[in-house]
């Protein structure tokens, strides 16, 4: 049997890790990751340590299921990532998900088919829009913008007007005039 790895995490600096590091000393988990961020931000070192850190055999422990990921999707990802390295997943509170035990993959499957469906039944309604938009003569994407501004952007461009003296002047974001910039240099 491999490592016991915990992941304790809080969502604002303010809060107390003590409660789930409790819970993993009881659990008998040897490493312990603490983080204080967000779940919502991208970038969690600890949890990418942690990831990088576990071999085959070890079971990655949290608390609660909230604190590793913060979309079905994301979990999935993440749980899926672990089984194909050969690493566990264990929930201590809330939903009862164990992979290491037939009873925790069958619920960790369920999630998962829960989670194709959604996937589709977006896909789906997405296609119906966008159906029904080419039906009633609309085209999907954002509105081009008008010949004139288009002008005025390559005059504003050639005068090496700058990109925040330009974007305010024709009221478009930067983004926009990335697109329209490269689009000139592209052609030149």
């Amino acid at each position: 049997m491999g490592a016991l790895l915990g992941y304790a995490r809080v969502s604002t600096a303010d809060q107390d890790l003590r409660l789930q590091i409790e819970a993993f000393k009881k659990e008998g988990v040897t490493k312990i990751f603490k983080e204080k961020v967000s779940g919502a931000k991208a970038d969690r070192p600890e949890l990418h340590k942690m990831l990088e850190y576990a071999r085959e055999g070890d079971t990655i422990i949290v608390w609660k299921l909230d604190r590793l990921a913060r979309s079905l999707r994301q979990l999935i990802e993440i749980v899926d990532d672990l089984n194909k390295r050969g690493i566990g997943f264990k929930v201590l509170t809330g939903a009862p998900i164990d992979t290491t035990s037939p009873h925790g993959k069958l619920v960790f499957g369920i999630f998962g088919a829960l989670a194709e469906f959604e996937r589709e039944q977006t896909l789906e309604r997405v296609n119906a829009g966008l159906a029904a938009a080419r039906a009633a003569g609309r085209v999907g994407g954002r509105p081009t913008l008008e010949e004139d501004k288009i002008a005025e952007i390559r005059r504003r461009l050639a005068n090496q007007e700058s990109w925040s003296t330009i974007c305010q002047a024709i009221s478009i974001s930067r983004s926009t005039l990335a697109k329209y910039a490269k689009a000139d240099s592209a052609a030149a």
